[in-house]
């Protein structure tokens, strides 16, 4: 009998775990091959001493109408989480992003099909260093690493910000504290 509920629970594992893949908005689309990873990359800047390490989830979400992703900087000193959703209103990507820092982000994303490559223009709130937009580059790249780089608009001037190469990772906890 326990044989039979063992195989049962797998079963209805395999085949809900399936079937959460299996609808997704068209317009998410893109986002398929970054769904159910768990990514860690190094955020420390060139010649800095500390490690800055962030871990991050994406999956799908609100019955394929949403990306969701969560990611956390050196276990919970700082993270946060995110909804990308198709806005029909904008006809565009658009996406919000709300931080363990008090601050929340917002905007829209672009999807060259040419270079494989999504930028994200969004809108900050509530910054405390003066950033007020945030510009970003995300690709796969062929051997599966996930390349980001950013810019800020931070006091009127647009400054380089952080870039990282991010590598799969076996499922971890996303922590905050």
């Amino acid at each position: 009998m326990k044989a039979y509920i063992l195989i049962c629970c797998l079963f209805f594992c395999h085949f809900s775990g399936a079937a959460q893949t299996v609808s997704l908005h068209p317009k998410l689309e893109v986002f398929r091959p970054y769904l159910g990873q768990y990514w860690q990359g190094n955020l420390a800047q060139p010649g800095s001493d500390k490690p800055v390490i962030d871990r991050s989830h994406w999956s799908r979400a609100l019955n394929g109408q949403a990306i969701k992703t969560v990611h956390s900087i050196n276990h919970g000193e700082y993270g946060g989480e995110s909804f990308i959703f198709w806005d029909q209103a904008k006809d565009s990507l658009a996406y919000y992003y709300f931080t363990t820092a008090g601050f929340y982000t917002y905007g829209t994303m672009q999807f060259n099909p040419q270079t494989g490559e999504i930028t994200a223009l969004e809108n900050v709130e509530n910054n405390q260093n003066g950033i007020t937009k945030v510009k970003s580059h995300s690709k796969i790249m062929p051997d599966g690493s996930l390349q980001v780089r950013s810019s800020y608009l931070q006091n009127d001037k647009w400054v380089e910000g952080h870039s990282a190469v991010y590598q799969p990772v076996a499922p971890q906890e996303i922590l905050f504290k």
